[in-house]
């Protein structure tokens, strides 16, 4: 497994979310299968030309969403299930935007409650 990252220090996103967004993408397409471990946060940050913490922030936000796990010493390894990573990581986009929107956390998880007792369209 060789981990394929570019960082465009132009580009409009911050290089922790292009690194998050990118190992992300890998995990969903299947190019990270579970168990997959990640390169240490200093190697990665040197491969890349970057900061140890921009690193370490984009872990912690995968971490987050559920598509990885870091063991301590072990390293940080791509997490199972490929639903559960993408229900995890919708789950965190909606509370992002309801965020975003004002919406306290009590009225957008009655919002979900009605999205589910709603019939499903064909």
């Amino acid at each position: 497994m060789t981990l394929e990252l570019h960082v465009e220090a132009s580009g409009g996103d911050p290089p922790y979310e292009q690194i998050r967004t990118q190992i992300a993408g890998q995990v969903a397409s299947g190019e990270l299968p579970p168990g997959t471990r990640l390169p240490t946060v200093r190697a990665l940050a040197a491969a890349l030309g970057i900061a140890p913490n921009t690193v370490a922030r984009a872990y912690r936000e995968l971490e987050y969403a559920g598509v990885v796990s870091t063991r301590g010493r072990n390293g940080t390894v791509v997490n199972g299930d490929a639903s559960d990573r993408a229900a995890k990581e919708a789950a965190a986009t909606y509370a992002d935007a309801m965020r975003a929107l004002g919406v306290r956390q009590d009225e957008a998880l009655e919002l979900v409650r009605r999205a589910f007792d709603r019939p499903v369209s064909s």
